[in-house]
């Protein structure tokens, strides 16, 4: 006989298991956060920007390709440095979520850095190629980030 268990937020009866996503996106990259931490060239003058994308349905493994083959590369070129790229495990955020954290010396350069990369011929050319079927994602949030005091990354 094959029992099923059922979990629940007490008080939050209506809550969707989506919800659960922060905790866990939390808990990733305060472990990444304290891998690179070791590392002794890391500056304080730092910050952080963490990047969500909401893929459109069908289109994540054309947005991973995208990274992993082009624009990884081209971040590099404008100061962007890559911390980590991330896939949920679970649907349905494994089929439309995709996060990635990257680093900048500020806000400031991290808003030059931008404007570089977006006027960037080879970034315009790889993002029209790859959208000819139409956008790859429905909408972008991006939060900056300070570590904390007691953060093993400063």
């Amino acid at each position: 006989m094959q029992t099923s268990i059922k979990y629940r937020a007490i008080g939050a009866p209506n809550r969707k298991p989506f919800y659960v996503l922060p905790f866990l996106l939390g808990v990733t990259l305060m472990f990444t956060f304290s891998k690179l931490g070791a590392s002794k060239t890391q500056s304080p003058s730092h910050v952080y920007e963490l990047r969500m994308y909401h893929v459109n349905p069908g289109k994540m493994e054309a947005l991973i390709a995208r990274f992993g083959d082009h624009t990884d590369a081209i971040f590099k070129r404008h100061n962007m440095k890559s911390i980590g790229y991330w896939r949920p495990e679970d649907a349905p955020n494994s089929e439309n979520l995709f996060i990635y954290v990257l680093e900048h010396r500020s806000r400031d350069e991290a808003k030059k850095n931008w404007a570089a990369f977006q006027a960037d011929p080879d970034w315009k050319k790889v993002k029209a190629e790859s959208e000819t079927q139409g956008p790859l994602a429905d909408h972008i949030d991006s939060y900056f980030m300070d570590p904390t005091s007691f953060s093993a990354l400063k």
